[in-house]
């Protein structure tokens, strides 16, 4: 069974009307249905798992983030470059980021793909005796979308 669910208004009411009239329908859906993906990850967290994201934010990504908010490269091989890494090392970091929401890429110019930082802050809600931790990336307000920097507390 999922978690969760996005749908209409209109796919969610025959939901419901099936669990009013026999609410063992309930057990097998979601209880918890969304307007869209973008609304449940927000609710939700990110799918990306608390010990993921703490392994992904290490020190040497975090430096990652910081060179990209401030230097903003036009191209994955100019950041490649002034992070002193391998192409394919920064792609799959980057990959990565991106999935959990914390990078984003522009098409650039004959087919370059130009990174941004699309978070603000990353938190994690550990539940220390059940399963129920949440990964939360907030992304700037649409007025504060051109400032590219990354806070860390």
């Amino acid at each position: 069974m999922r978690d969760s669910n996005t749908g209409t208004v209109g796919e969610f009411m025959p939901w419901t009307e099936r669990v009013v009239a026999d609410p063992a329908a309930a057990s097998s859906t979601p209880k918890r249905w969304f307007d869209s993906k973008e609304t449940a990850e927000k609710v939700l967290g990110t799918r990306t798992s608390p010990e993921a994201i703490v392994k992904l934010l290490s020190h040497e990504n975090i430096e990652l983030l910081h060179l990209i908010g401030s230097e903003r490269p036009s191209s994955m091989a100019e950041l490649a470059k002034r992070a002193h890494r391998a192409m394919s090392n920064l792609s799959r970091t980057l990959k990565k980021l991106h999935e959990a929401g914390i990078v984003d890429f522009e098409s650039g110019p004959r087919r370059t793909r130009i990174p941004h930082v699309t978070a603000r802050r990353v938190t994690l809600e550990l539940d220390l005796v059940g399963q129920d931790s949440i990964v939360k990336v907030d992304r700037p307000r649409a007025e504060e979308d051109h400032e590219q920097s990354v806070e860390l507390d």
